[in-house]
């Protein structure tokens, strides 16, 4: 395919949304944005400077004033940059995962990143991922994949994730973490994540990361 497209993913937490979008870029050659990092530094900044969750005129600040940039992707990964500083383990702690969904819905932080990950797609040649790309940040996206998975599916993943990261985590911790961060994301009143209308369900389930990725890859060449 010579035109290169903007591809919109969106889904829970632990549906595969990021692994996904990785291995994709890499086939395609894309530039892939993790907008998830992008609230999660933003989550990091806020811990690291005693603001609190509730603070919503503080956080659109940080949200406002904070830079965020995203190294090239390779097969090892790529390097998230806060304020030109390397937090790309850091922003992937249980702490910042217990509490980015309450930063995640603040109307004045949405606005400053979506703003900021809109620039980053103008070009195309594009992969993002979230919880509103499809329906807010990305509405006219040449393809929009809507990811989901069992919830016992979604929990291992997350504990292996945090287990290699050398965690000590529980099973029902992080199972009851994702089944409150459904309903915060689901339920906000900015940018709730759902499916768009014209976004193409997948449910991960069963599937490996290579079968979910040759899916979507077919689904291209219809665009």
């Amino acid at each position: 395919m010579d035109r290169k497209l903007v591809i919109a993913i969106d889904g829970p937490a632990g549906a595969g949304k990021s692994t996904t979008a990785k291995e994709l870029a890499l086939d395609l050659n894309y530039r892939y944005i993790d907008t998830g990092a992008m609230y999660r530094a933003i989550t990091l900044l806020a811990l690291e400077n005693d603001i609190s969750m509730e603070d919503e005129d503080g956080l659109t600040r940080l949200a406002e004033e904070a830079e965020i940039s995203f190294t090239p992707l390779t097969r090892d990964g790529n390097t998230v940059y806060l304020n030109k500083r390397d937090v790309t383990d850091a922003i992937r702690t249980s702490l910042v995962n217990n509490n980015v969904s309450f930063v995640a819905k603040v109307a004045g932080v949405r606005h400053a990143l979506v703003s900021k990950q809109r620039e980053m797609a103008q070009n195309g040649g594009v992969i993002m991922d979230g919880r509103d790309i499809g329906t807010v940040v990305l509405p006219e996206a040449d393809l929009k994949i809507f990811l989901t998975a069992s919830l016992k599916t979604r929990t291992q993943r997350r504990l292996d994730e945090l287990q290699d990261k050398g965690e000590v985590v529980e099973y029902d911790t992080i199972k009851d973490n994702l089944e409150t961060r459904d309903s915060i994301d689901s339920c906000r009143d900015v940018a709730p994540l759902k499916k768009a209308n014209d976004a193409i369900g997948i449910d991960t389930t069963g599937m490996t990361i290579k079968e979910v990725v040759t899916r979507i890859i077919q689904l291209m060449q219809g665009v």
